[in-house]
């Protein structure tokens, strides 16, 4: 089976850890025979990635156009990259999965917190994002039920299938037998290694995001926590400019830099609890990889975390208003139960091997061997 995924932008060969919610999936396309070729519509040139050619478009253009693939994956389909080429394209590929990740199906404006104030973000922005928004509902809704008859409609979860027939206003009827709730995998290092109990704790509670800008991320309520909970260090790991224009706890030591997995891993190891607050998602890929190592950890209780972290005995949810909590009380009943026992969830058996009997279905061949 040979797939061409096509993706806003793809990560390159000197990048460490971003865009591995793509990646990953197609490392394990790769170790399960299928042939995956990638398609980075921001890339300007041609590279190698994980031994997985990426292409930019104007090579697809001139070269992978009179090539055949069985499947055309496209992530977090845009207006700007993803319609304009299926618009000129679609009729090469006989079948199409789009997988939905969240900014590409949500209002902006009515979904995501407000950015932080100094990031002064205009009111013309606003208008301009709000009207941006309007277009791609339109154009998506009625493409989509164009394309229905060849296509398959994979959510990371279900908030976010149900956000999808919210904004898009698709009927359910219309898609239902073409939607499948898939999230995605957490990476390798997670899967296959656990939190060391025994290992020395520098830290009571760690924060890793790789940007500390987004008001998503809630990095003013790790600050603002730890300010209440002087008996405790917390560390925060992630670039962005938050702290230039916000006093720092003085218990909360600052790593301005992005980490590789293995690089996460001695840091969890070494701290006692993950703090993962969180405005908005959609899947919360990094609080699900912690969890899946097994750190306690404490994240927001918004609903699509009750829902993704539904069977997670090592998660505890904090209401994002109330910074005053004491947290000693989470940890304390966090720890009790440690070690915790390995929960398999977000683990690539339940989550991109079932993209691949996906794969396998439509287009009626027989299942890759399973590593």
């Amino acid at each position: 089976m040979r797939i061409l995924v096509a993706v806003s932008s793809y990560s390159l060969p000197e990048d460490k850890g971003t865009g591995f919610f793509v990646r990953g999936r197609n490392i394990y396309y790769k170790l399960n025979g299928i042939d995956v070729t990638v398609l980075n519509f921001n890339a300007k040139n041609d590279y190698i990635r994980d031994q997985i050619s990426v292409y930019s478009l104007r090579t697809f253009k001139e070269k992978l156009i009179h090539e055949h693939f069985d499947i055309l994956v496209c992530h977090a389909p845009n207006i700007r990259n993803c319609y304009f080429f299926l618009k000129k394209f679609n009729k090469k590929f006989e079948k199409i999965v789009f997988i939905f990740h969240g900014h590409e199906i949500l209002n902006i404006n009515k979904v995501y917190p407000a950015p932080y104030s100094y990031l002064k973000q205009s009111y013309l922005k606003k208008i301009f994002i709000g009207f941006y928004d309007n277009m791609k509902f339109t154009l998506w809704h009625y493409y989509y039920q164009k394309l229905v008859f060849k296509s398959h409609f994979v959510f990371v979860s279900n908030w976010l299938f149900n956000a999808f027939i919210k904004w898009i206003k698709i009927p359910p009827a219309i898609i239902q037998k073409k939607c499948m709730i898939i999230p995605n995998s957490v990476g390798f290092v997670f899967e296959h290694e656990n939190y060391d109990i025994n290992a020395k704790k520098n830290y009571d509670f760690i924060t890793i995001r790789s940007v500390l800008d987004g008001s998503t991320y809630c990095i003013d309520i790790v600050n603002q926590l730890a300010k209440n909970n002087p008996q405790f260090s917390f560390m925060v790991i992630g670039k962005g400019k938050y702290f230039d224009y916000n006093e720092k706890a003085k218990n909360l030591t600052l790593v301005n830099k992005n980490l590789e997995h293995k690089e996460i891993i001695s840091f969890l190891n070494n701290s006692r609890c993950a703090l993962m607050p969180t405005r908005q998602d959609t899947h919360g890929l990094m609080a699900c990889e912690m969890a899946t190592f097994g750190i306690p950890v404490i994240t927001s209780d918004i609903p699509v975390c009750r829902e993704v972290f539904s069977s997670f005995n090592n998660v505890k949810f904090i209401d994002n208003d109330v910074t005053s909590i004491s947290l000693n009380t989470f940890i304390v009943e966090l720890e009790r139960d440690l070690p915790y026992k390995k929960n398999d969830t977000f683990l690539s058996t339940n989550t991109t091997q079932k993209e691949i009997e996906l794969f396998n279905k439509i287009v009626d061949v027989n299942k890759c061997t399973i590593l």
